[in-house]
Protein backbone atom coordinates (compact mmCIF):
# COMPACT_ATOMS: atom_id res chain seq x y z
CA UNK A 1 0.00 0.00 0.00
CA UNK A 2 1.10 3.30 -0.97
CA UNK A 3 1.39 6.14 1.33
CA UNK A 4 -1.39 8.01 0.31
CA UNK A 5 -3.49 5.11 -0.19
CA UNK A 6 -6.91 5.34 0.99
CA UNK A 7 -7.60 2.99 4.32
CA UNK A 8 -9.39 -0.27 3.90
CA UNK A 9 -10.82 -2.69 6.43
CA UNK A 10 -10.59 -6.45 7.18
CA UNK A 11 -12.55 -8.71 9.06
CA UNK A 12 -9.88 -10.64 11.37
CA UNK A 13 -10.11 -13.80 12.96
CA UNK A 14 -12.33 -13.11 15.84
CA UNK A 15 -14.81 -11.35 13.91
CA UNK A 16 -13.62 -7.22 14.52
CA UNK A 17 -13.07 -5.17 11.66
CA UNK A 18 -10.12 -3.21 12.40
CA UNK A 19 -8.54 -0.31 10.04
CA UNK A 20 -5.58 -2.24 7.60
CA UNK A 21 -4.85 1.39 6.45
CA UNK A 22 -1.64 3.67 6.68
CA UNK A 23 -2.69 4.71 10.67
CA UNK A 24 -2.46 8.83 9.59
CA UNK A 25 -4.98 11.33 10.00
CA UNK A 26 -7.35 10.05 8.23
CA UNK A 27 -7.61 6.82 9.11
CA UNK A 28 -11.38 6.14 11.03
CA UNK A 29 -10.91 7.09 14.72
CA UNK A 30 -14.25 4.92 15.78
CA UNK A 31 -13.58 2.00 17.95
CA UNK A 32 -16.86 0.74 18.97
CA UNK A 33 -16.90 0.73 22.90
CA UNK A 34 -16.84 -3.62 23.74
CA UNK A 35 -12.83 -2.65 21.65
CA UNK A 36 -12.16 -0.60 24.53
CA UNK A 37 -13.71 -3.08 27.24
CA UNK A 38 -11.10 -5.65 25.73
CA UNK A 39 -8.59 -4.05 25.35
CA UNK A 40 -8.99 -2.74 28.98
CA UNK A 41 -9.55 -6.01 30.22
CA UNK A 42 -6.71 -7.65 28.58
CA UNK A 43 -4.17 -5.39 29.80
CA UNK A 44 -5.95 -5.43 33.51
CA UNK A 45 -5.11 -9.56 33.09
CA UNK A 46 -1.55 -8.84 31.86
CA UNK A 47 -0.99 -6.62 34.92
CA UNK A 48 -1.94 -9.17 37.39
CA UNK A 49 0.42 -11.83 35.66
CA UNK A 50 3.11 -9.35 35.57
CA UNK A 51 2.48 -8.07 38.99
CA UNK A 52 2.85 -11.52 40.09
CA UNK A 53 6.12 -12.01 39.18
CA UNK A 54 7.01 -9.39 41.80
CA UNK A 55 4.21 -9.62 44.31
CA UNK A 56 6.19 -12.18 46.03
CA UNK A 57 10.24 -11.27 46.12
CA UNK A 58 9.67 -8.97 49.24
CA UNK A 59 7.20 -11.33 51.24
CA UNK A 60 9.57 -14.80 50.50
CA UNK A 61 11.26 -14.85 53.64
CA UNK A 62 7.29 -14.93 55.43
CA UNK A 63 6.12 -17.65 52.26
CA UNK A 64 9.35 -19.52 53.36
CA UNK A 65 8.73 -19.31 57.40
CA UNK A 66 4.78 -20.45 56.72
CA UNK A 67 5.85 -23.48 54.15
CA UNK A 68 8.27 -24.53 56.88
CA UNK A 69 10.56 -24.21 53.80
CA UNK A 70 14.38 -23.20 53.44
CA UNK A 71 15.93 -20.32 51.41
CA UNK A 72 17.18 -22.94 48.33
CA UNK A 73 13.81 -24.46 48.28
CA UNK A 74 11.76 -21.51 48.63
CA UNK A 75 13.11 -19.86 45.55
CA UNK A 76 10.71 -22.38 43.78
CA UNK A 77 7.94 -20.22 44.43
CA UNK A 78 9.28 -17.99 42.18
CA UNK A 79 11.14 -20.11 39.69
CA UNK A 80 7.68 -22.21 38.75
CA UNK A 81 6.03 -19.22 38.03
CA UNK A 82 8.69 -18.20 35.85
CA UNK A 83 9.19 -21.18 33.91
CA UNK A 84 5.41 -22.04 33.44
CA UNK A 85 4.81 -18.04 32.03
CA UNK A 86 7.76 -17.73 29.82
CA UNK A 87 6.71 -21.29 28.27
CA UNK A 88 3.26 -20.47 27.83
CA UNK A 89 3.93 -17.61 25.57
CA UNK A 90 5.07 -18.85 22.67
CA UNK A 91 2.17 -21.32 23.03
CA UNK A 92 -0.62 -18.88 22.86
CA UNK A 93 -0.63 -17.98 19.34
CA UNK A 94 -1.02 -21.42 18.02
CA UNK A 95 -4.05 -22.39 21.27
CA UNK A 96 -5.44 -19.02 20.66
CA UNK A 97 -6.10 -20.01 17.10
CA UNK A 98 -7.30 -23.74 18.35
CA UNK A 99 -9.66 -22.18 21.16
CA UNK A 100 -10.51 -19.17 19.50
CA UNK A 101 -9.18 -15.89 21.10
CA UNK A 102 -12.50 -15.31 22.91
CA UNK A 103 -12.19 -18.88 24.75
CA UNK A 104 -8.90 -18.68 25.08
CA UNK A 105 -7.96 -15.60 27.01
CA UNK A 106 -11.61 -15.82 28.98
CA UNK A 107 -10.52 -19.52 30.34
CA UNK A 108 -7.36 -18.35 31.19
CA UNK A 109 -7.95 -15.42 32.77
CA UNK A 110 -11.15 -17.84 35.25
CA UNK A 111 -8.22 -20.39 35.55
CA UNK A 112 -5.40 -17.76 36.96
CA UNK A 113 -8.03 -16.57 39.47
CA UNK A 114 -8.60 -19.99 40.74
CA UNK A 115 -4.70 -21.32 40.93
CA UNK A 116 -4.26 -17.44 42.66
CA UNK A 117 -6.56 -18.16 45.32
CA UNK A 118 -5.77 -22.12 45.90
CA UNK A 119 -1.91 -20.52 46.19
CA UNK A 120 -3.02 -18.53 49.01
CA UNK A 121 -4.55 -21.73 50.27
CA UNK A 122 -1.09 -23.86 50.29
CA UNK A 123 0.13 -25.31 54.07
CA UNK A 124 3.50 -27.30 52.03
CA UNK A 125 5.66 -26.14 49.37
CA UNK A 126 5.04 -29.12 47.15
CA UNK A 127 1.67 -27.72 46.71
CA UNK A 128 2.88 -24.31 46.80
CA UNK A 129 4.98 -24.95 44.00
CA UNK A 130 2.34 -27.15 42.05
CA UNK A 131 -0.25 -23.89 42.14
CA UNK A 132 2.30 -20.95 41.51
CA UNK A 133 3.47 -23.09 38.52
CA UNK A 134 0.07 -23.77 37.04
CA UNK A 135 -0.88 -19.73 38.00
CA UNK A 136 2.19 -18.82 35.98
CA UNK A 137 0.63 -21.25 33.12
CA UNK A 138 -2.64 -18.96 32.89
CA UNK A 139 -1.10 -15.81 33.73
CA UNK A 140 1.48 -16.20 30.80
CA UNK A 141 -1.38 -16.45 28.66
CA UNK A 142 -3.12 -12.95 29.07
CA UNK A 143 0.60 -11.19 28.41
CA UNK A 144 1.08 -11.29 24.56
CA UNK A 145 -2.97 -11.95 24.37
CA UNK A 146 -3.26 -8.50 25.73
CA UNK A 147 -0.81 -7.46 23.22
CA UNK A 148 -2.27 -9.31 20.44
CA UNK A 149 -5.92 -7.85 21.58
CA UNK A 150 -4.44 -4.43 20.78
CA UNK A 151 -2.97 -5.18 17.47
CA UNK A 152 -5.96 -7.02 16.34
CA UNK A 153 -9.06 -5.14 17.57
CA UNK A 154 -7.86 -1.46 17.58
CA UNK A 155 -6.57 0.49 13.87
CA UNK A 156 -3.20 1.91 14.03
CA UNK A 157 -4.13 5.36 14.80
CA UNK A 158 -5.83 3.87 17.72
CA UNK A 159 -3.31 1.54 18.80
CA UNK A 160 -0.84 3.77 20.47
CA UNK A 161 -3.26 4.34 23.16
CA UNK A 162 -3.87 0.59 23.31
CA UNK A 163 -0.13 0.14 23.65
CA UNK A 164 -0.15 3.30 26.75
CA UNK A 165 -2.74 1.13 28.84
CA UNK A 166 -0.18 -2.05 27.90
CA UNK A 167 2.33 -0.27 29.06
CA UNK A 168 1.01 -0.21 32.98
CA UNK A 169 1.73 -3.91 33.06
CA UNK A 170 4.90 -4.04 31.31
CA UNK A 171 6.89 -1.21 33.34
CA UNK A 172 4.70 -0.22 36.59
CA UNK A 173 3.67 -3.41 37.61
CA UNK A 174 7.07 -4.57 38.53
CA UNK A 175 8.11 -1.32 40.05
CA UNK A 176 4.97 -1.30 42.42
CA UNK A 177 5.46 -5.09 42.87
CA UNK A 178 7.51 -5.19 45.84
CA UNK A 179 5.66 -2.25 47.56
CA UNK A 180 2.22 -4.22 47.18
CA UNK A 181 3.42 -7.08 48.06
CA UNK A 182 5.22 -5.74 51.64
CA UNK A 183 2.60 -3.97 52.59
CA UNK A 184 0.00 -6.67 52.18
CA UNK A 185 2.14 -9.10 54.33
CA UNK A 186 3.22 -6.80 56.95
CA UNK A 187 -0.48 -5.55 57.28
CA UNK A 188 -2.00 -8.72 56.50
CA UNK A 189 -0.48 -12.41 56.29
CA UNK A 190 1.49 -13.48 53.01
CA UNK A 191 -1.47 -15.47 51.71
CA UNK A 192 -3.32 -11.83 50.73
CA UNK A 193 -1.03 -11.26 47.70
CA UNK A 194 -2.64 -14.01 46.41
CA UNK A 195 -6.00 -13.18 47.31
CA UNK A 196 -5.69 -10.08 46.30
CA UNK A 197 -6.02 -11.48 42.51
CA UNK A 198 -9.69 -12.09 43.22
CA UNK A 199 -11.65 -8.94 42.98
CA UNK A 200 -10.16 -7.62 39.67
CA UNK A 201 -9.64 -11.06 38.50
CA UNK A 202 -13.49 -11.82 38.22
CA UNK A 203 -13.76 -8.02 36.71
CA UNK A 204 -11.79 -8.60 34.07
CA UNK A 205 -13.08 -12.17 33.24
CA UNK A 206 -16.55 -10.60 33.10
CA UNK A 207 -15.16 -7.55 30.69
CA UNK A 208 -13.69 -10.16 28.34
CA UNK A 209 -16.69 -12.72 28.27
CA UNK A 210 -18.86 -9.45 27.26
CA UNK A 211 -16.20 -7.66 24.85
CA UNK A 212 -14.32 -10.22 22.68
CA UNK A 213 -16.74 -11.03 19.97
CA UNK A 214 -17.76 -15.10 19.91
CA UNK A 215 -15.85 -17.03 17.82
CA UNK A 216 -16.25 -20.82 16.97
CA UNK A 217 -13.06 -22.99 17.65
CA UNK A 218 -10.73 -24.40 14.81
CA UNK A 219 -9.88 -28.05 16.05
CA UNK A 220 -8.56 -28.61 13.06
CA UNK A 221 -5.86 -26.41 13.43
CA UNK A 222 -4.58 -29.19 16.38
CA UNK A 223 -3.38 -30.83 13.13
CA UNK A 224 -1.55 -27.55 12.23
CA UNK A 225 0.82 -28.48 15.18
CA UNK A 226 4.68 -28.53 15.73
CA UNK A 227 5.02 -31.12 18.62
CA UNK A 228 9.09 -30.95 18.20
CA UNK A 229 8.75 -27.21 18.13
CA UNK A 230 6.68 -27.19 21.50
CA UNK A 231 9.09 -30.08 23.27
CA UNK A 232 11.98 -28.62 22.31
CA UNK A 233 10.87 -24.87 23.34
CA UNK A 234 9.38 -25.74 26.47
CA UNK A 235 12.18 -28.25 27.43
CA UNK A 236 14.62 -25.23 25.92
CA UNK A 237 12.92 -22.62 28.24
CA UNK A 238 12.58 -24.15 31.16
CA UNK A 239 16.21 -25.35 31.71
CA UNK A 240 17.25 -22.26 30.64
CA UNK A 241 15.71 -20.27 33.50
CA UNK A 242 16.17 -23.13 36.13
CA UNK A 243 19.95 -21.93 35.22
CA UNK A 244 19.16 -18.66 35.48
CA UNK A 245 17.25 -18.63 38.46
CA UNK A 246 19.51 -21.28 40.78
CA UNK A 247 22.84 -20.56 39.26
CA UNK A 248 23.93 -18.41 42.00
CA UNK A 249 22.73 -20.13 44.85
CA UNK A 250 24.06 -23.58 43.09
CA UNK A 251 27.09 -21.82 42.15
CA UNK A 252 26.42 -22.37 38.29
CA UNK A 253 28.53 -24.21 36.81
CA UNK A 254 30.54 -25.67 39.80
CA UNK A 255 27.41 -27.38 40.17
CA UNK A 256 26.23 -30.81 38.05
CA UNK A 257 22.21 -29.71 38.13
CA UNK A 258 23.06 -26.58 36.55
CA UNK A 259 25.97 -28.31 34.12
CA UNK A 260 23.00 -30.26 32.96
CA UNK A 261 20.34 -27.66 32.52
CA UNK A 262 22.60 -25.64 30.74
CA UNK A 263 23.55 -28.60 28.20
CA UNK A 264 19.90 -29.33 27.66
CA UNK A 265 18.90 -25.01 27.33
CA UNK A 266 21.55 -24.94 24.16
CA UNK A 267 20.69 -28.33 22.80
CA UNK A 268 16.93 -27.79 22.72
CA UNK A 269 17.01 -24.10 22.02
CA UNK A 270 19.33 -24.99 18.74
CA UNK A 271 17.16 -27.73 18.11
CA UNK A 272 13.95 -25.61 18.00
CA UNK A 273 15.45 -22.30 16.43
CA UNK A 274 16.17 -24.81 13.00
CA UNK A 275 13.22 -25.96 13.67
CA UNK A 276 10.62 -22.99 13.50
CA UNK A 277 12.93 -21.95 10.01
CA UNK A 278 12.14 -25.63 8.12
CA UNK A 279 8.51 -26.46 9.96
CA UNK A 280 5.56 -26.58 7.64
CA UNK A 281 3.62 -25.13 11.24
CA UNK A 282 5.96 -22.78 13.12
CA UNK A 283 5.28 -22.99 16.46
CA UNK A 284 5.95 -18.71 16.11
CA UNK A 285 7.80 -17.07 12.98
CA UNK A 286 11.43 -15.87 13.91
CA UNK A 287 11.13 -14.83 10.26
CA UNK A 288 9.82 -11.93 11.62
CA UNK A 289 13.77 -10.73 13.54
CA UNK A 290 15.11 -10.25 9.61
CA UNK A 291 12.59 -6.98 9.88
CA UNK A 292 14.55 -4.03 11.00
CA UNK A 293 12.49 -2.88 13.22
CA UNK A 294 10.96 -5.69 14.50
CA UNK A 295 14.37 -7.17 15.24
CA UNK A 296 15.72 -4.08 16.57
CA UNK A 297 12.46 -3.78 18.97
CA UNK A 298 13.04 -6.79 20.62
CA UNK A 299 16.60 -6.36 21.53
CA UNK A 300 15.65 -2.82 22.96
CA UNK A 301 12.74 -5.07 24.53
CA UNK A 302 15.46 -7.36 26.15
CA UNK A 303 17.61 -4.39 27.23
CA UNK A 304 14.18 -2.69 28.91
CA UNK A 305 13.89 -6.24 30.44
CA UNK A 306 17.41 -6.61 32.02
CA UNK A 307 17.67 -3.55 33.31
CA UNK A 308 14.12 -3.12 34.73
CA UNK A 309 13.90 -6.72 36.49
CA UNK A 310 17.95 -6.44 37.53
CA UNK A 311 17.26 -3.02 38.96
CA UNK A 312 14.24 -3.97 40.90
CA UNK A 313 16.32 -6.77 42.22
CA UNK A 314 19.22 -4.59 43.18
CA UNK A 315 17.68 -1.98 44.81
CA UNK A 316 15.40 -4.44 47.62
CA UNK A 317 18.61 -6.10 47.77
CA UNK A 318 20.81 -2.85 48.57
CA UNK A 319 18.20 -1.30 51.16
CA UNK A 320 17.89 -4.47 53.25
CA UNK A 321 21.57 -5.71 53.28
CA UNK A 322 23.04 -2.31 53.67
CA UNK A 323 20.39 -0.71 55.26
CA UNK A 324 18.69 -3.65 57.02
CA UNK A 325 15.01 -2.44 55.64
CA UNK A 326 11.68 -4.38 56.16
CA UNK A 327 9.51 -5.40 53.74
CA UNK A 328 7.30 -2.13 53.94
CA UNK A 329 9.97 0.32 54.05
CA UNK A 330 11.68 -1.00 50.71
CA UNK A 331 8.48 -0.69 49.27
CA UNK A 332 8.14 3.01 49.98
CA UNK A 333 11.08 3.84 48.26
CA UNK A 334 10.61 1.81 45.42
CA UNK A 335 6.96 3.39 44.80
CA UNK A 336 8.89 6.04 43.50
CA UNK A 337 9.45 4.70 40.28
CA UNK A 338 6.02 3.91 39.87
CA UNK A 339 3.36 6.03 40.85
CA UNK A 340 4.71 9.08 38.79
CA UNK A 341 4.12 6.95 35.77
CA UNK A 342 0.41 6.65 36.30
CA UNK A 343 0.50 10.30 35.71
CA UNK A 344 3.35 10.97 32.53
CA UNK A 345 1.78 7.58 30.47
CA UNK A 346 -2.04 9.31 29.48
CA UNK A 347 0.03 12.17 27.73
CA UNK A 348 3.03 9.52 25.58
CA UNK A 349 -0.01 8.63 22.47
CA UNK A 350 -0.03 12.49 22.43
CA UNK A 351 3.51 12.90 22.47
CA UNK A 352 3.65 10.13 19.75
CA UNK A 353 2.20 11.74 17.38
CA UNK A 354 3.91 14.96 17.54
CA UNK A 355 7.58 13.35 18.08
CA UNK A 356 9.46 10.62 16.11
CA UNK A 357 8.97 7.37 18.19
CA UNK A 358 12.54 7.02 17.76
CA UNK A 359 13.36 10.01 19.54
CA UNK A 360 10.64 9.21 22.53
CA UNK A 361 12.05 5.88 23.20
CA UNK A 362 15.74 6.86 23.19
CA UNK A 363 14.96 9.85 25.33
CA UNK A 364 13.48 7.40 28.18
CA UNK A 365 16.42 4.89 27.56
CA UNK A 366 18.77 7.76 28.51
CA UNK A 367 16.66 8.72 31.58
CA UNK A 368 16.88 5.27 32.66
CA UNK A 369 20.48 4.94 31.94
CA UNK A 370 20.64 8.14 34.02
CA UNK A 371 19.04 7.01 36.89
CA UNK A 372 20.90 4.13 37.04
CA UNK A 373 24.28 6.09 36.43
CA UNK A 374 22.65 8.27 40.14
CA UNK A 375 22.83 5.04 41.88
CA UNK A 376 26.10 4.34 40.43
CA UNK A 377 27.96 6.94 42.86
CA UNK A 378 26.42 5.49 46.37
CA UNK A 379 28.14 5.58 50.03
CA UNK A 380 27.13 3.68 52.77
CA UNK A 381 24.97 6.72 53.88
CA UNK A 382 22.66 6.37 50.66
CA UNK A 383 19.59 5.10 51.99
CA UNK A 384 16.09 5.44 50.72
CA UNK A 385 15.43 8.95 51.45
CA UNK A 386 18.29 9.78 48.55
CA UNK A 387 16.71 7.01 46.27
CA UNK A 388 14.14 9.03 45.97
CA UNK A 389 15.96 11.45 42.71
CA UNK A 390 17.14 8.26 40.85
CA UNK A 391 13.21 6.65 41.11
CA UNK A 392 11.74 9.84 39.89
CA UNK A 393 13.94 10.17 36.73
CA UNK A 394 13.11 7.08 36.10
CA UNK A 395 9.80 7.12 36.42
CA UNK A 396 10.07 9.55 33.96
CA UNK A 397 11.90 8.14 31.13
CA UNK A 398 9.66 4.07 31.39
CA UNK A 399 6.88 5.72 30.15
CA UNK A 400 8.29 6.89 26.85
CA UNK A 401 10.18 3.89 26.52
CA UNK A 402 7.53 0.81 25.75
CA UNK A 403 4.80 2.40 24.25
CA UNK A 404 6.79 3.60 21.52
CA UNK A 405 8.83 0.59 21.30
CA UNK A 406 5.94 -1.34 20.87
CA UNK A 407 4.33 0.55 18.49
CA UNK A 408 7.66 0.72 15.85
CA UNK A 409 8.51 -2.76 16.22
CA UNK A 410 4.85 -4.02 15.65
CA UNK A 411 4.09 -1.32 12.54
CA UNK A 412 3.81 -3.21 9.13
CA UNK A 413 2.82 -6.77 11.22
CA UNK A 414 0.66 -8.60 9.10
CA UNK A 415 -3.03 -9.62 10.76
CA UNK A 416 -1.89 -12.92 10.80
CA UNK A 417 1.43 -12.49 12.33
CA UNK A 418 -0.19 -10.74 15.48
CA UNK A 419 -0.23 -13.94 17.15
CA UNK A 420 3.44 -14.48 16.67
CA UNK A 421 4.49 -10.98 16.77
CA UNK A 422 3.11 -10.85 19.87
CA UNK A 423 4.36 -14.32 21.80
CA UNK A 424 8.13 -13.03 20.38
CA UNK A 425 8.21 -9.36 21.86
CA UNK A 426 6.91 -10.58 25.54
CA UNK A 427 8.71 -13.54 25.82
CA UNK A 428 12.07 -11.97 24.82
CA UNK A 429 11.41 -9.04 27.23
CA UNK A 430 10.65 -11.63 30.07
CA UNK A 431 13.66 -13.79 29.09
CA UNK A 432 15.53 -10.37 29.53
CA UNK A 433 14.38 -9.77 32.82
CA UNK A 434 15.39 -13.02 33.64
CA UNK A 435 18.68 -12.86 32.20
CA UNK A 436 19.11 -9.11 34.08
CA UNK A 437 18.50 -11.07 37.38
CA UNK A 438 20.85 -13.67 36.94
CA UNK A 439 23.85 -11.29 36.16
CA UNK A 440 23.21 -8.82 38.95
CA UNK A 441 22.22 -11.31 41.92
CA UNK A 442 25.82 -13.28 40.57
CA UNK A 443 27.56 -9.92 40.24
CA UNK A 444 26.84 -8.90 43.52
CA UNK A 445 28.51 -11.84 44.98
CA UNK A 446 31.53 -11.63 42.65
CA UNK A 447 32.16 -7.92 43.31
CA UNK A 448 31.82 -8.04 46.86
CA UNK A 449 34.40 -10.85 47.48
CA UNK A 450 36.40 -8.42 45.12
CA UNK A 451 36.18 -5.08 46.48
CA UNK A 452 36.23 -6.47 49.94
CA UNK A 453 39.95 -8.27 49.47
CA UNK A 454 40.78 -4.96 47.98
CA UNK A 455 40.00 -3.39 51.40
CA UNK A 456 41.47 -6.00 53.55
CA UNK A 457 44.64 -5.53 51.33
CA UNK A 458 44.51 -1.74 52.36
CA UNK A 459 43.71 -2.69 56.14
CA UNK A 460 46.66 -3.37 58.47
CA UNK A 461 46.58 -2.99 62.35
CA UNK A 462 49.82 -1.14 62.22
CA UNK A 463 47.75 1.53 60.37
CA UNK A 464 47.11 4.17 62.89
CA UNK A 465 44.01 4.89 61.73
CA UNK A 466 42.93 1.27 62.26
CA UNK A 467 44.55 1.06 65.28
CA UNK A 468 42.72 4.68 66.20
CA UNK A 469 39.57 3.28 65.24
CA UNK A 470 39.58 0.21 66.79
CA UNK A 471 41.10 1.66 69.73
CA UNK A 472 37.45 4.25 70.01
CA UNK A 473 35.44 1.08 69.39
CA UNK A 474 36.52 -0.93 71.90
CA UNK A 475 36.57 1.81 74.79
CA UNK A 476 33.59 2.58 74.11
CA UNK A 477 31.93 -1.01 74.50
CA UNK A 478 34.04 -0.95 77.88
CA UNK A 479 32.25 1.84 78.43
CA UNK A 480 28.72 0.60 78.14
CA UNK A 481 29.98 -2.56 80.28
CA UNK A 482 31.59 -5.06 78.14
CA UNK A 483 34.38 -6.79 79.23
CA UNK A 484 37.58 -5.13 78.18
CA UNK A 485 38.83 -8.73 76.28
CA UNK A 486 35.35 -8.93 74.85
CA UNK A 487 35.46 -5.12 73.95
CA UNK A 488 38.48 -5.99 71.35
CA UNK A 489 36.94 -9.36 69.76
CA UNK A 490 33.25 -7.34 69.02
CA UNK A 491 35.55 -4.19 67.82
CA UNK A 492 37.12 -6.26 65.05
CA UNK A 493 34.17 -7.69 64.23
CA UNK A 494 32.20 -4.41 63.75
CA UNK A 495 35.38 -3.41 61.54
CA UNK A 496 34.85 -6.83 59.43
CA UNK A 497 31.15 -5.81 59.08
CA UNK A 498 31.59 -2.28 58.22
CA UNK A 499 34.05 -3.38 55.64
CA UNK A 500 31.63 -5.64 53.91
CA UNK A 501 29.03 -2.60 54.39
CA UNK A 502 31.23 -0.96 52.07
CA UNK A 503 32.18 -3.73 49.68
CA UNK A 504 28.26 -4.19 48.81
CA UNK A 505 28.27 -0.47 48.50
CA UNK A 506 30.96 -0.46 45.89
CA UNK A 507 29.55 -3.80 44.00
CA UNK A 508 26.10 -2.58 43.82
CA UNK A 509 27.85 0.47 42.63
CA UNK A 510 29.49 -1.53 39.89
CA UNK A 511 26.76 -3.22 38.36
CA UNK A 512 24.30 0.18 37.99
CA UNK A 513 26.88 0.98 36.20
CA UNK A 514 26.94 -1.82 33.88
CA UNK A 515 23.06 -1.34 33.03
CA UNK A 516 23.71 2.92 33.15
CA UNK A 517 25.85 1.74 29.85
CA UNK A 518 23.93 -1.00 28.64
CA UNK A 519 20.56 1.57 28.22
CA UNK A 520 22.60 4.02 26.88
CA UNK A 521 23.80 1.69 23.82
CA UNK A 522 20.12 0.60 23.63
CA UNK A 523 19.38 4.56 22.93
CA UNK A 524 21.67 5.07 20.33
CA UNK A 525 20.43 1.17 18.54
CA UNK A 526 16.77 2.40 18.40
CA UNK A 527 17.75 5.22 16.19
CA UNK A 528 18.45 2.71 13.22
CA UNK A 529 15.26 1.67 13.07
CA UNK A 530 13.01 3.09 9.98
CA UNK A 531 11.57 6.40 10.20
CA UNK A 532 7.67 6.17 11.02
CA UNK A 533 6.87 7.21 7.79
CA UNK A 534 8.82 5.29 5.91
CA UNK A 535 7.22 2.20 7.82
CA UNK A 536 4.15 3.14 7.36
CA UNK A 537 4.66 3.67 3.62
CA UNK A 538 5.75 0.66 3.35
CA UNK A 539 4.28 -2.48 1.42
CA UNK A 540 3.63 -4.72 4.60
CA UNK A 541 2.32 -1.29 6.28
CA UNK A 542 -1.50 -2.27 8.14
Amino acid sequence: MSAGAATTTTTTDTGTSVGTGSGRAGDSDAVPLKNWLAVIGASVGAFMAVLDIQITSSSLRDIQGGLAASVDEGSWISTSYLIAEIVTIPLSGWLSKVLSPRIYIVLNAALFVVFSMLCGMARDLPTMIAFRGLQGFTGGVLIPMCFWTILRMLPPAKQPIGLAIFSVSAVFAPSIGPAIGGYITDTFSWPYIFYLNLIPGVILTGMLLYSLPATKMNLAALKENDIPGIISMSLGLSALIYALEEGQRKDWFGSEEIRIAAAIAIVCLLFFLVRELVARYPLVNLRLFARRNFGIGTAGSVILGMALYGSVYLIPLYLAVVHEYSAWQIGQVMIWSGLPQLAITPFVPWVMKRVDPRYLIAFGLVLFSASCAVNAFMTHDFAGDQMVTSMLIRALGLPFIITPLSALATVGIEAEQAGSASSLFNMMRNLGGSIGTALASTLVVQREQFHSFRIHEHLSYSDPGVRAWLGEAAGSLHHAGTMAWSAREQALAMLATRVRAEAYVMAFNDIFLCLAVLLAIGAVAVLFMKKPDQALGGAGAH
